[in-house]
């Protein structure tokens, strides 16, 4: 028997939602802080997935402030097809609400926002028998809106709030026979996350709860995934039925720390008795009939294509100034915009960390900048590995606290910066989940500066609801990139 290892999507790539069209599967997830916002991914198998775009791509669509803060921005999106057209419906937290976007590709190009005046996050997109439209939102309420022009046309009216947990958000609402179900995460994102479900025969209610809720939590097991919830379901091709949801892979000693933020998992569901079942979330699960491997992106990214991968982000905002892959073909230009990663307006590209044991590497020129390689939770929580007069240094900065680590010089020409992360396999008291060993190589060889704890770069310590990112930046002049590689590591 076929099967496939969980997360199916993994990285800092949480709150999951999933659409089918025809054999086509399209996912998206929240993007918080980073433009370009809404990570867009395609499958055929719901198991294989490839990033084919961001839905929020262009200013006009997203415009995130030095004011909004690390972990606010994007919240929770919603994806479906209707009538022809592609919908996506999220909240910009701090930054102007609910909206909607729409195309009829999903490759793009996506509308510009139609505001939607409804308090609260997590906004979800059902059609009725009639075509009426309707937004559920956290909290939990419904209202019947135009998707047109974003105007009101029923509501908010109260729904089912779950079964009494803290935080009932993440609704997702489905017309399934002659049942509406209302899927609901509760218990928070942490530990106690959970989904349960009820139905009723209108989406105006009343709701019955299913007699058998959670759905699905982790809550108290000693399950390597855990924080479960916020889930999507799909109908496959074939007529099975699964669910994408959250989940968190914590390491180290206790109360263990999770690094790479909140990730993408799949699980079968069944239905008995009118309702969805499903079991714990396993690392590894019996696949879906279909299979349809896709081809994931190169290790090294020599930046020689016309436009940046789309898996490349920045944090909140990416102006056409402060990058340029045409000014020296071949290598990714950086200008400064700000003169530190403490503080929000830096230039700073960079990719998501996606496994517990990798090693990611640039080949910087500097001349006269300063610039270097960070492994970034937020402001106050990231690590360098910069260069700047000569020298090369590796730099923590951890809460209030910042701390030149390690120093050494180096040649004015091109050097090689690099990070490998390797997880913690044997947590004994005072562990953390990963250590993360700085080095730099010259034409006379590479040298090991400095071997950090990864705790301090956890969602545990850092707070938050994003994950690390690792990536490149400048803080004083103008520097080039030659390559950028990322890859997994053998533990």
């Amino acid at each position: 028997m076929r099967t496939y290892d969980n997360p199916v999507i993994p990285g800092f790539h949480p709150d999951p939602s999933v659409c089918r069209v025809g054999d086509d599967y399209y996912l998206v997830c929240s993007s918080f802080e980073y433009f370009p916002g809404v990570p867009l991914f395609h499958s055929r198998d719901l198991v294989h997935w490839r990033q084919i775009g961001n839905v929020l791509d262009r200013p006009g669509q997203l415009d995130l402030s030095d004011d909004v803060p690390a972990s606010a921005g994007i919240y929770a999106p919603t994806i479906r097809h209707h009538d022809g057209l592609f919908h996506v419906v999220t909240t910009s937290a701090g930054a102007g609400g609910t909206f909607l976007v729409t195309a009829e590709r999903p490759e793009g190009p996506w509308s510009d926002p139609v505001w939607i005046d409804l308090p609260g996050i997590d906004p979800d997109l059902a059609w009725d028998e009639d075509g009426a439209c309707w937004v559920a939102m956290a909290g939990v309420s419904v209202a019947r809106i135009d998707p047109r022009t974003g105007r009101v046309l029923e509501g908010p009216l109260p729904m089912w709030s779950g079964t009494g947990l803290r935080d009932p958000e993440a609704p997702h609402l489905y017309r399934i026979g002659d049942w509406w179900y209302l899927l609901l995460a509760e218990g928070g994102t942490a530990v106690g996350h959970g989904v349960s479900v009820a139905r009723a025969r209108s989406p105006r209610g009343p709701w019955e709860p299913a007699p058998g809720n959670p759905l699905v939590s982790h809550r108290g097991t000693g399950l390597p995934i855990q924080c479960t919830g916020h889930g999507d379901l799909v109908q496959a091709a074939d007529g099975t039925w699964w669910m994408v949801l959250l989940g968190t892979r914590p390491c180290g000693w206790f109360p263990e720390f999770h690094v790479l933020g909140r990730e993408t998992f799949l699980v079968p569901v069944e239905w008995a008795d009118g309702w969805p079942r499903t079991g714990p979330v396993q690392e590894r699960h019996p696949a879906p009939a279909a299979w349809a491997p896709v081809e994931q992106p190169p290790v090294r990214d020599d930046f020689a294509d016309p436009a940046l991968a789309p898996h490349w982000i920045s944090p909140r905002r990416r102006p056409e100034g402060c990058w340029s892959l045409t000014e020296r073909p071949g290598r990714l230009t950086l200008t400064a915009t700000g003169d530190s990663l403490d503080r929000p307006g830096h230039t700073f590209v960079g990719r998501r960390q996606q496994h517990h044991d990798c090693r990611a590497a640039a080949s910087l020129e500097p001349g006269a900048a300063r610039a270097g390689l960070s492994v970034r939770l937020d402001e106050a929580h990231h690590y360098d590995l910069e260069v700047s007069g000569g020298v090369a240094a590796v730099i923590a900065r951890i809460g209030p606290l910042r701390q030149r680590v390690a120093e050494r010089p180096v040649p004015a020409d091109a050097v090689t910066l690099a990070v490998e992360i390797r997880a913690t396999r044997d947590p004994g008291k005072q562990h953390g989940p990963d250590t993360l060993v700085f080095s730099v190589g010259t034409g006379e060889g590479t040298v090991r500066l400095a071997e950090l704890d990864g705790r301090y770069l956890s969602t545990e310590v850092a707070a938050g609801f994003t994950g690390r990112v690792i990536g490149m930046y400048v803080t004083e002049g103008r520097a080039a990139f030659d390559w950028f590689e990322y890859a997994p590591t053998t533990p």
